[in-house]
């Protein structure tokens, strides 16, 4: 990774977690993240290099060490374990982790089996007496998702095997380049969207029921679970050919036998000079100790085996047009420049637009409109421009025009640091920041969606969140489609949310850097909307995760926000006080100038600490369905409920953790938990425990 890619920040850092989520959600949902499969490694490289220089500030949300990034569950449990790769990214990488691996056997390996890397779906697939009867995704590792009712659309997964056995054949089911540019021909045949690229077009595909039309994938087996546990993994693929099943063995790319690791760096260059040719995409390439006995020694850990591991190899580049810079304005009024550019495709991705971070940026790599340029797809949320091709302009390049006022509302633009705002902030989005504070997770305000933040705002009864509480009954009437009932009730849903607890107030607000976790953090350290105010940056920075540069962060949105605030407190809005979890001398304030008007969950958590709470000095996570009384809570009211028990929320199973609730479904957390020896409670026994909070 490229060192311009590091994470440099807290801020950086827990928006990479952010973006590293969301995108393993998104593509083991139903594989619709445009992200390949190389953006995504080399971000969790930048997170894990991050963590290990910042071990105090690991998010609970990080992806690291969890198979598929954590991001999915399953509710078909596997036979054995169907665990990751860990990854190397070099031949140094690769031969220092093949060092690693013979210390730990006391002796060389015997063999190793070099394999290409297929860039599709882990899948398990179960015969009975040599009939196919059920197919299933890797899941979280321990269980995964009954996909069974595609298997007519995989090839080179036999419905019958040669022989009638019990046995599971574990592969990749993919997309092949001809079968990619077929179905998107046949979605955009059924006014369907075209798939991003191969992997995640297998992914949705494999999930997809009831479509008009069929998709064919194919499958390459590359284990089995049953077979001669004495066989070495070059014998077994070979036996799994012999039952019928398709193997890589058929291609270019087919597992070799490698006596030595020179040999196999030798296999694993040749593997990367067949990408192009191949007749699907590969990540990567894959090495093995080919000894049953070598790998039944090494073992496996929670994640991964230690017997082997994925040879990574590096993302492309691509030269393609600059076409136009387009200029948006997100919710707090930066505005940020997106190049647009002739369609090209990177590693199966067609990439329209990528990121040019700032007009500093800009200057700095001297862009001009028509310019040839280098994408580069890697590390990045999104494509970015590196660099133009100076020497191949024609003379027709134009230069490319910074806005000199905002492009949204037309006021003036304070550049005075690289990243552009409008003077107006929030302000000139409006709507999104009102859209934002009345979410769920924040004021909660129902009735108040998309359509009718944009009556209120262009109706210029609402400016900002502040201004949704002095709404009167004949200003909502006056708009359209607005009836007597539904006024009534939204103004029901209002006046509710003027009693929100101080974390969701100030969540709310939308400060830059900070989310539903930091806001409770922030309210419980502080207590109180005036002591969070008064605080400056060296107080901020104590809060747990926020660190000294967040910290000048918040303290400048909240000089922003001062009117806002303001306006709050003249409704009665964020105006209860509470004691803070830490002193707070000289920014308590009278009554009527700090928490939320009524008791708040985040304060008093820290106060169920002092007070002896059930919770208190638990590091608490929550895994699986709840049931019984904890049902109907999401899972941020779960973490707020164990935050006013006097314990701290986290969402990964560490050595940290002292407690799991695993309800139903709980998978590979619950199977970590009673690895580290973890307490674990049922949602029944944790209402129980904290039963006088139910309320």
């Amino acid at each position: 990774m490229k060192d311009e890619a590091a994470l440099v920040s807290p801020a950086a850092y827990a928006d990479a977690v952010a973006t590293a989520v969301q995108a393993s959600a998104a593509y083991y949902a139903d594989g619709s993240t445009p992200l390949g499969d190389d953006e995504y490694d080399a971000l969790l490289r930048a997170i894990e290099a991050y963590e290990r220089e910042h071990p105090q500030e690991v998010l609970p949300d990080s992806p690291t060490g969890k198979v598929a990034g954590g991001a999915v569950t399953g509710d078909v449990p596997h036979s054995v374990p169907m665990l990751s790769l860990d990854n190397v990214f070099s031949a140094e990488e690769l031969a220092s982790w093949a060092e690693g691996l013979e210390r730990r056997l006391g002796r060389p390996v015997e063999a190793w089996c070099v394999e290409p890397k297929l860039d599709g779906l882990a899948v398990a697939a179960r015969y009975r007496a040599g009939r196919l009867q059920q197919l299933i995704t890797r899941g979280d590792g321990l269980a995964g998702e009954d996909i069974t009712h595609a298997v007519d659309a995989v090839l080179g997964m036999p419905e019958r095997l040669g022989e009638p056995l019990d046995v599971e054949l574990r592969g990749e089911v993919l997309l092949t380049q001809a079968q990619f540019d077929h179905a998107n021909q046949v979605r955009i045949a059924h006014e369907h969207t075209p798939f991003a690229h191969p992997r995640s077009g297998a992914a949705g595909t494999l999930r997809a029921k009831d479509r008009p039309y069929r998709i064919e994938l194919t499958f390459f087996a590359y284990d089995a679970i049953g077979l001669d546990a004495a066989l070495g993994h070059t014998a077994l693929l070979e036996r799994i050919a012999a039952l019928g099943a398709n193997t890589a063995a058929t291609t270019a790319a087919h597992p070799a036998r490698c006596a030595t690791v020179e040999e196999v760096q030798q296999r694993v260059d040749a593997i990367a000079g067949l990408r192009s040719e191949l007749p699907f995409g590969i990540d990567g390439v894959v090495i093995k100790a080919d000894s049953a006995a070598d790998q039944e020694q090494a073992g496996s850990g929670s994640r991964a085996p230690r017997w082997a591991v994925a040879r990574k190899l590096a993302a492309e580049h691509k030269v393609t047009r600059l076409l136009d810079v387009e200029w948006n304005v997100g919710r707090t009024g930066i505005i940020a420049p997106r190049a647009v550019l002739e369609p090209v495709v990177i590693d199966g991705v067609t990439v329209t637009y990528a990121t040019l971070h700032n007009p500093a940026d800009i200057t700095r790599r001297g862009l001009m409109l028509g310019d040839q340029v280098f994408v580069y797809r890697a590390g990045d949320v999104i494509p970015r421009v590196e660099a133009p091709l100076a020497d191949q302009r024609t003379g027709e390049e134009r230069p490319i025009v910074f806005p000199e006022a905002c492009p949204r509302c037309g006021d003036a633009i304070d550049a005075s640091e690289q990243r552009w705002r409008c003077v107006r902030g929030r302000n000139c989005q409006a709507v999104a920041s009102i859209r934002y504070a009345v979410g769920r997770d924040q004021l909660d305000i129902e009735g108040l969606g998309g359509t009718r933040a944009v009556q209120l705002v262009e109706a210029g009864l609402v400016t900002d969140v502040a201004d949704l509480f002095t709404l009167t009954r004949e200003q909502l009437l006056g708009l359209e489609r607005m009836g007597e009932t539904s006024t009534d009730k939204l103004l029901a849903a209002i006046e509710t949310a003027r009693s929100r607890p101080l974390n969701r107030v100030f969540c709310a607000l939308g400060v830059r850097g900070t989310g539903r976790t930091m806001s409770r953090r922030i309210a419980a350290h502080f207590g109180s909307m005036a002591a969070i105010r008064a605080a400056d940056a060296e107080r901020l920075a104590e809060v747990d995760g926020i660190g000294t540069e967040k910290a000048r962060v918040v303290v400048a949105e909240l000089a922003e926000l001062a009117p806002v605030l303001e306006k709050l407190i003249a409704q009665n809005v964020g105006t209860a006080e509470t004691e803070p979890a830490a002193p707070v001398s000289g920014t308590a304030g009278p009554a009527g100038t700090g928490g939320t008007g009524g008791p708040d969950e985040a304060s008093a958590a820290e106060a169920g600490e002092r007070a002896g709470g059930p919770l208190t000095g638990e590091a608490v996570v929550v895994t699986g369905s709840m049931t019984g009384p904890l049902a109907a809570l999401s899972r941020n009211e779960m973490n707020e409920l164990i935050e006013r028990a006097g314990g701290k929320a986290s969402s990964s199973v560490s050595k940290r953790t002292t407690l799991l609730v695993a309800g139903e479904k709980a998978g590979s957390k619950r199977a970590k938990a009673e690895e580290l020896g973890i307490r674990i409670l049922s949602p029944e026994e944790f209402s129980a425990l904290v039963g006088e909070l139910l309320v």
